[in-house]
C-alpha cells in the first residue's frame, strides 16, 4: 500500500481557508461545454457516429452518417450557444468555456463573442471523443493540435485544460506543458489542490451538471435541475469557504424549457452576498497567490 497511487486522504477533516476575495463564502464558476462538430462522426473520419450526452438515450453508434445525431448536436452552436451568451450577459457573470478545438474552428462566430464577452476559454482538447484507449502518442498529436488551433482563434495559448472522457496518460501529457496553470480532470473534492507539490488541479462536477438531462435516472424537468443547483449552492454557501462548479453544454441546457431553470437559479444567486463570481483561471490565480507550494 506503500506505493498505492491514489490519494484518499486529501485535506482530511479541517479544509484550509480559500481566502477568497473581498471575503467571499463561496466561489463560483459557470462553465459552458462547447463541443458541436468535435464528436464522433464518419465524416470526422471516425468509425462511427456519436452515441454521447443527446436527446437520443442510450443511442446506437452507426457506422454511417446519423442524422439525427448530427442535428441535435448542431442545435446546440446554432441556437443553444447564443441563448446561453444572452442569458449571461444579461447577468454580467463571468463565465470559464471548455472548448473543443475541432467545434471552435467550425464556429468562429461563437469565439468571437467568447472572447468580446471576456469569458476564459480552456481547452476541452483537440476532438469531443473518449481518449480512454488511444494511443498515447496520438493523444499527445491531438493535446498539440488543439492547443495550436486554440491559439489561433483566440491569441493565446489556454490555461486551463480538460479532457473530460480523458486515459490515464491526460495528467502526465499536460505537464509536458509548461504554459498551463491548471487542468480540472478531477472530480475529487470541494477545493484545488495541488498534484505532485507545483500543478494545480481544479476539481469539476458531474453531478451539478445539465448531463444529467440526457442520462437515465437523471434531471426530467427544469424545476429538478433549479432545484438540485440551489440545494447545492445553499448547502456549500452555509459551509463557508468552498468553491461550486456548475457544468453546461449548449445543446443540453440551451434548450428553452431548460435555459429558464438556469435563468432562475442565476436570479437566485445574484441575490445573494458573498459570492465570488469567477473564471476558473481567476480561481488558479489566487489559489497560486494565496496558496503556493514548492
Amino acid at each position: 500500500m506503500t506505493e498505492y497511487p491514489r490519494d484518499m486522504i486529501g485535506y482530511g477533516e479541517a479544509t484550509p481557508d480559500p481566502k477568497w476575495p473581498n471575503g467571499a463564502r463561496l466561489a463560483l464558476n459557470f462553465v459552458i461545454n462547447y463541443e458541436e462538430g468535435g464528436e464522433n462522426n464518419v465524416i470526422h473520419g471516425d468509425q462511427a457516429s456519436e452515441t454521447f450526452l443527446s436527446e437520443i438515450i442510450g443511442a446506437n453508434a452507426y457506422e454511417a452518417r446519423h442524422m439525427s445525431m448530427e442535428s441535435l448536436y448542431e442545435y446546440g452552436s446554432r441556437a443553444g450557444f447564443w441563448r446561453l451568451h444572452r442569458l449571461f450577459q444579461k447577468f454580467g457573470f463571468p463565465v470559464t468555456v471548455y472548448g473543443v478545438a475541432m467545434a471552435m474552428e467550425r464556429n468562429p462566430e461563437a469565439v468571437d463573442a467568447m472572447l468580446k464577452a471576456d469569458w476564459e476559454i480552456a481547452s476541452h482538447g483537440y476532438r469531443w471523443i473518449d481518449y480512454q484507449f488511444v494511443p498515447e502518442n496520438v493523444e499527445r498529436e491531438h493535446m498539440a493540435k488543439a492547443i495550436e488551433i486554440h491559439e489561433s482563434l483566440t491569441g493565446s495559448k489556454p490555461l486551463g485544460w480538460y479532457t473530460g472522457r480523458d486515459s490515464p496518460n491526460t495528467r502526465n501529457l499536460v505537464l509536458e506543458w509548461d504554459h498551463f496553470l491548471y487542468d480540472s480532470d478531477s472530480y475529487a473534492d470541494d477545493l484545488p489542490y495541488w498534484h505532485n507539490q507545483n500543478h494545480l488541479i481544479i476539481p469539476y462536477t458531474l453531478d451539478i451538471n445539465d448531463m444529467r438531462f440526457a442520462a437515465p435516472q437523471g434531471f426530467n424537468s427544469g424545476e429538478q435541475f433549479f432545484q438540485y443547483l440551489k440545494d447545492s449552492f445553499d448547502t456549500l454557501y452555509s459551509e463557508g469557504d468552498k468553491m461550486m462548479n456548475v457544468g453546461l453544454h449548449c445543446r443540453i441546457i440551451g434548450k428553452p424549457g431548460r435555459a429558464a431553470s438556469l435563468a432562475r437559479f442565476l436570479e437566485y444567486v445574484a441575490s445573494k452576498p458573498d459570492v465570488w463570481i469567477c473564471r476558473r483561471a481567476d480561481i488558479a490565480n489566487h489559489w497560486y497567490q494565496q496558496h503556493a507550494q514548492g
